[in-house]
């Protein structure tokens, strides 16, 4: 079986303080994946201190944003509501979350953790899927060390949101030269 790894659908990314373009739509078109594919699939939260060093307010480039336990932070109520198979919603298990350290930027999931201590690294196929927020970052970061560590990967790319289209283009191109599979 392969994995799906859902980067960042969070509120935030979604509609609040780095709403990214497409993402509603994204996030409808993941969850109609996932339910017409067999898949094991792990979800990725941005998760921060208010001290996080990668807000504007504390020296960083960004606006607050994914602060834990913070509306702005959940996954978006649809793969709670809308996915099929209950094992297939996110859970304590399948929900990885990075960006804990203040000082460290953390773009890429794959070292990510569940409430277990588990990478989520350790966690998928051989095959992965890939969607999610924001194409130019997190979803590129988090495909590179998936390469990097010998996985084959394909990202869906209307499962994408963005913060600029001609990023988000170059992102993809990046991708695909270095052997991503694109699905349109």
């Amino acid at each position: 079986m392969d994995s799906l790894v859902i980067v960042d659908c969070q509120y935030d990314f979604i509609d609040g303080s780095l709403a990214c373009s497409g993402s509603h739509e994204a996030v409808a078109y993941l969850i109609n994946f996932i339910n017409r594919h067999e898949m094991e699939v792990l979800y990725t939260s941005d998760w921060h201190s208010p001290a996080n060093r990668s807000f504007k307010v504390n020296g960083g480039i960004w606006p607050i944003h994914c602060v834990a336990g913070e509306k702005g932070s959940a996954l978006d109520r649809h793969f709670f509501a809308d996915i099929i198979d209950v094992k297939n919603r996110p859970n304590e298990e399948n929900i990885f979350h990075k960006g804990m350290d203040d000082i460290v930027e953390e773009y890429s999931a794959f070292h990510g953790i569940n409430k277990k201590g588990i990478p989520l690294g350790t966690m998928v196929t051989d095959h992965v899927y890939v969607g999610g927020i924001a194409s130019e970052y997190c979803i590129k970061e988090t495909v590179f060390e998936l390469l990097k560590a010998g996985h084959k990967v394909t990202l869906l790319v209307k499962g994408l949101g963005y913060v600029d289209y001609n990023g988000h283009l170059a992102a993809i191109d990046a991708m695909k030269k270095l052997g991503v599979e694109i699905l349109e």
